[in-house]
């Protein structure tokens, strides 16, 4: 039975979510702000947790920025009535996974609880090294023989999800659901773009983006 940290303060929506994802079989721990949430975080290995941004004590970036901080790798579901791209933005960066916004039904939460759960959960190595590529996630640097590379926040991750797979097929389709959220838009031929913007800049020394056509992108040490 996966355990959920539910993190929302307004009092009757939290029941309501907390008898719904109930039904659903999960075990939910409700957190009414963020200092008690911290708490519970560091005192339980949480399968998911779903953060309200709006929270009384503290913004939900500074909870999920200390979640991360504290080297918490649970999928983050972050729950608000914010539509701006840049708190959108500003989430993702800071290390959330998907967004819901207010209002949402809870079957709708529930389908994207499954979805995160699908997910591979590993902790990650800070340092990914690949012949003479090094990318450090710990400080946000990616170089190639000691030269660095100028990537862009998508640019980034999508090397990155190819990096915690080397030598497996990525197909398109998954590489654009990690990418981009879940109800982003996203141009048919995003994906091919990001990656010839990588090949570009891995070459001449980095590893090697090869497409499997029909199938997705495999990196390969040169």
């Amino acid at each position: 039975m996966a355990r959920i940290l539910l993190i929302e303060d307004d009092a009757a929506l939290s029941r309501g979510l907390v008898a719904a994802l109930t039904a659903e079989g999960y075990s939910v721990d409700p957190a009414p702000d963020g200092a008690s949430a911290l708490m519970m975080a560091s005192d339980e290995p949480y399968a998911i947790i779903t953060l309200d941004i709006g929270l009384p004590d503290m913004s939900g970036f500074d909870v999920l920025k200390s979640l991360r901080a504290r080297g918490c790798h649970a999928p983050v579901l972050i729950l608000t009535a914010r539509d701006e791209i840049d708190d959108r933005v500003r989430g993702l960066d800071l290390g959330a996974d998907d967004y819901l916004l207010k209002p949402f039904e809870p079957r709708e939460m529930a389908a994207r609880i499954r979805a995160l759960l699908r997910r591979p959960q590993v902790d990650p190595a800070p340092v990914i090294r690949v012949g003479k590529l090094e990318f450090d996630r710990s400080h946000h640097v990616a170089r190639v023989d000691g030269r660095d590379l100028d990537l862009r926040r998508r640019e980034w991750v999508v090397l990155e999800r190819l990096l915690s797979r080397v030598g497996q097929v990525v197909s398109k389709d998954r590489l654009a659901s990690e990418v981009f959220g879940y109800d982003e838009p996203v141009a048919p031929n995003a994906i091919e773009v990001y990656i010839a913007r990588l090949r570009r800049k891995l070459e001449p020394d980095g590893p090697t983006i090869r497409t499997l056509r029909g199938l997705g992108y495999l990196m390969e040490e040169n």
